[in-house]
């Protein structure tokens, strides 16, 4: 499944590495959780971390325009498993190893790397780089920002990037590098770096549009008549793997209603926002597609049957479903309903000619302050942009890995050129998340705006219910901001 979060469609099993290449520590647990990059830390890792409360050094970087640092000795690196599986982070700390002389990568990588880490960060012996996304249900990252735990990576923006001629900064796509996720204090300054990234949006069944001679809806009134038709054929028009794919669902139609400056006052809990007319499109909207979600939604609406709604597309019994192009390789062994094929669109726009929106997923890979390695560590991730790095990730995964590295989409094809150039279309690209807060006890952001989506479809919460939560709830985020 998500974030939650990037992807493609499934490949053939790829070639394997061996285990020893970097030194890698494999907890080889396969039990729980899903397939995708969002969900994989979200329905995995339960270690619940709490870290100690160490400060950042702010050490400066002393990185030349060399390949390398000069530095020597063991590197401990720490990753999720995530849908991309583990042999292309192994290849990559293998080349890291390669080209770095007198330094030895010690790889950990499972689906339960919280878990696995825990213990020895409540000694304070933590890994030099972790890579380990917001949205998680440990909470691990965001346990770490809140204590202010992590050690600032401005200064690898400007970094050369190993073997390369350019910086870290002149490889990243534009947006990536200047939202509140990698800033998240508002102060300027970065802590997280972002990784693999994902289009997010509808997926639809192209084969049964071109079938039907129906059109994809270009506005939320031509998704109604859309609706409307589907039922008469008994075809649900929507549907959603759990309530927590409706993240980037929100994100993207808050900013198509609301636009950019009161996107950010959204999502920073801005008194009274809630009583806007934007806000007020919006939980419409979301109130009427809930009486299109087909009615068995819910029921399966699960970390374990999940895929049950996913299923509802290939079968036709449901039009639209929330995803990111992880649902591809997913699904790719299902049954489906004869000339099925992937299609994938923006969510349509509030009013004729208004701005579409597909939100970006992408992960996150930051060092703690308290980390021993930091300048080997910055020279690590400085060197997850080079192409070496990038091509790896790309074709040595179990789905392709696309990291916001230029030049990227240009080597895809096929599914993967479908998603990645939804922007070429004109969708506007959404990458902000809700502002991190202090710990509040009983609200977080998946209880207030993500879970009910469920009570909505059932009939067992009302919009106006919905509403009141979202207000009381955000006066005791907004309380709470750090």
């Amino acid at each position: 499944m998500k974030m939650k979060k990037v992807l493609c469609v499934l490949m053939a099993t790829m070639m394997m590495f061996s285990m020893a290449a970097c030194g890698s520590k494999d907890n080889d647990d396969s039990s729980g959780g899903t397939n995708d990059p969002v969900s994989q830390t979200d329905n995995d890792d339960n270690g619940n971390t709490k870290t100690e409360d160490t400060q950042s050094d702010g050490e400066e970087d002393t990185t030349s325009s060399d390949d390398t640092t000069g530095a020597t000795g063991t590197l401990k690196v720490a990753a999720v498993e995530t849908a991309y599986g583990q042999d292309s982070w192994k290849a990559v700390c293998k080349a890291f190893e390669e080209s770095h002389d007198g330094v030895t990568v010690e790889l950990t990588i499972n689906k339960k790397l919280a878990d696995t880490i825990s213990q020895e960060m409540k000694s304070q012996e933590f890994p030099d780089v972790i890579l380990h996304s917001l949205g998680a249900e440990s909470g691990l990252t965001e346990t770490f920002i809140k204590d202010n735990n992590l050690a600032e990576l401005t200064d690898v923006l400007s970094m050369k990037v190993p073997g390369e001629d350019v910086t870290v900064n002149d490889k990243i796509l534009p947006g990536f590098t200047d939202n509140s996720i990698i800033k998240p204090y508002g102060d300027g300054k970065t802590y997280l770096m972002p990784m693999f990234y994902a289009p997010c949006g509808l997926f639809y069944n192209q084969g049964l549009f071109k079938e039907k001679g129906w059109n994809v809806p270009e506005t939320w009134d031509e998704m109604w008549e859309l609706g409307d038709k589907a039922k008469a054929e008994n075809i649900a028009l929507f549907t959603y793997p759990t309530a927590g794919y409706f993240d980037t669902f929100l994100y993207s139609l808050l900013y198509e209603s609301m636009g950019s400056e009161d996107f950010q006052k959204a999502l920073k809990y801005e008194e009274g926002i809630w009583d806007t007319e934007s806000a007020q499109k919006v939980f419409d909207i979301i109130e009427k597609l809930t009486t299109y979600t087909e009615k068995t939604t819910p029921a399966n609406a699960n970390d374990n049957d999940y895929l049950k709604n996913q299923q509802l597309v290939l079968d036709n019994k449901a039009l639209f479903m929330p995803n990111g192009n992880w649902v591809m390789g997913e699904m790719a062994e299902a049954p489906r309903e004869e000339g099925f094929e992937w299609g994938f669109t923006s969510l349509p726009a509030i009013e004729k000619d208004g701005d579409r929106a597909s939100y970006t997923y992408f992960e996150q890979v930051w060092v703690p302050a308290g980390a021993e390695n930091q300048d080997l560590a910055k020279e690590f991730i400085a060197f997850l942009y080079s192409d070496t790095a990038a091509d790896i990730f790309a074709t040595q995964s179990k789905t392709a890995a696309v990291q916001p590295v230029q030049g990227m989409t240009d080597k895809l094809d096929g599914d993967n050129k479908l998603i990645y150039s939804i922007y070429d279309g004109g969708a506007i690209a959404v990458m902000d998340a809700f502002a991190t807060t202090d710990p509040v006890e009983g609200i977080t952001v998946r209880t207030t705006f993500l879970d009910p989506i469920n009570s909505l479809v059932t009939g067992d919460k009302t919009k106006d219910d919905w509403i009141k939560q979202i207000k009381s709830d955000s006066d005791a985020l907004r309380a709470a901001l750090k």
